[in-house]
């Protein structure tokens, strides 16, 4: 079976991420869970088993002993990226959809993104409120992720979309190593109802597999 780095960021939709590292291991999947500093405020990582957990300072070890960086150290980031035949990123949270869109890599989570293998499979499930998720800042996000992805040549017919989850499905047909998997209509946290909320775990385990398949 793979090895999987889940992601999780900070959505309420990272409550869930119990049960998604379950379901995946119970399916004979290696995982290791990539967490940023806000998503640790919705769960308690202490659940899951020990080991499987990395943080933005595990990119540093040396400084828990007072120590600085010596060539050679291994850099994680790239280890990670060796490691995994897959990155899902399950729940993707509207900031760190647009790093991964700009470019940025200040975290451990985004520099993996960053030096991902082009030919290996991303997965990603965006969770947010309605209104973010509906701000045209997404779409111009979104938008990158499919330039940045889409197999070459590429008609230009996604240049009129103006819905994110519309354009969710042009990458999906346009970017074979890229699945997004548009949010879905519930009741958020917030007490809202509208579109925004991540995928059932079973669907985005099923995005991951298919991924794998291809």
């Amino acid at each position: 079976m793979a090895k999987i780095i889940l992601g999780v960021t900070g959505s309420v939709a990272a409550i869930r991420t119990p049960v998604l590292f379950e379901t995946l291991t119970q399916r004979g999947h290696e995982v290791r869970v990539v967490v940023t500093e806000s998503a640790e405020y919705f769960w308690d990582a202490s659940v899951l088993p020990g080991g499987s957990i990395l943080r933005d300072a595990d990119e540093w070890p040396r400084r828990r002993l007072g120590q600085v960086y010596q060539r050679d150290d291994p850099i994680l980031h790239i280890e990670l990226r060796r490691w995994a035949d897959l990155l899902l990123v399950a729940p993707l949270d509207a900031h760190t959809l647009a790093k991964f869109a700009l470019g940025l890599c200040d975290n451990l989570l985004t520099c993996i993104y960053r030096a991902w293998h082009r030919e290996r499979p991303i997965v990603l499930a965006p969770a947010m409120n309605t209104a973010m998720w509906e701000h045209p800042a997404t779409l111009r996000h979104l938008s990158q992720l499919l330039a940045d992805h889409a197999v070459s040549p590429w008609n230009d017919a996604w240049t009129a979309v103006t819905e994110a989850t519309a354009l969710c499905h042009h990458i999906n047909q346009a970017c074979p190593k890229l699945r997004v998997l548009a949010p879905v209509v519930k009741r958020l946290a917030c007490g809202d109802e509208g579109l925004g909320a991540m995928v059932e775990v079973s669907t985005i385990v099923s995005a991951v597999e298919a991924a794998l398949d291809k």
